[in-house]
């Protein structure tokens, strides 16, 4: 059976809230048939619910993407749910955006996920790489995995703009008109 759309009023988007947790975790359970998500604990969602960007309708969590640091240069986008009456109406690639700005403002050069929906993911500019691109990740996640090896998932990334925005932030301008560097620590990856 389709599942049935729903009218759609304004869909808000902010961060995720330790009250979130239950809603998050039903939301990603909801998903798990899909073979797409991993479980997750309610305790460990309520821990790290700030880190997500959920989508708000009527009061309600209908979808959600977290946003984890892996290393200085790179984070991982993961977590990505939607409900499935608000499915194809953007609510997903909104997600996204959001979790990449997050993350470019927060310095990041690069921001990564594991997913089965390669093409989905390719229109909004990641591109497919070797899991060992990532290693971080599966330093983290993947040697932990029941699935390693036969998951099924490809690595994928996106390059951020905020290498730029860093060396855009070192030049200040604001005495007198003239050029001033400043100096910002890099560090090594």
């Amino acid at each position: 059976m389709k599942p049935q759309r729903v009218k759609l009023d304004p869909i808000a988007r902010r961060l995720g809230r330790w009250t979130d947790a239950e809603a998050l975790h039903t939301l990603i359970a909801d998903n798990l048939a899909d073979g797409h998500l991993l479980p997750r604990h309610r305790d460990e969602l309520a821990i790290h619910a700030s880190r997500f960007t959920v989508a708000i309708h009527r009061g309600r969590v209908i979808g959600c993407a977290e946003l984890v640091p892996l290393s200085p240069t790179r984070a991982e986008l993961r977590s990505l749910a939607v409900d499935a009456t608000f499915r194809g109406r953007g609510v997903g690639s909104d997600l996204v955006a959001d979790v990449q700005q997050r993350a470019q403002a927060a310095g990041f050069d690069e921001l990564c996920l594991m997913t089965h929906a390669p093409l989905y993911f390719g229109q909004l500019g990641f591109s497919i790489v070797p899991h060992q691109a990532i290693p971080e990740k599966v330093a983290t996640d993947c040697v932990r995995c029941p699935k390693l090896g036969s998951c099924g998932q490809l690595a994928m990334v996106l390059t951020l703009e905020a290498a730029f925005a860093r060396s855009e932030r070192a030049v200040d301008t604001s005495i007198h008109g003239a050029r001033r560097l400043v100096l910002i620590p890099v560090h090594a990856a």
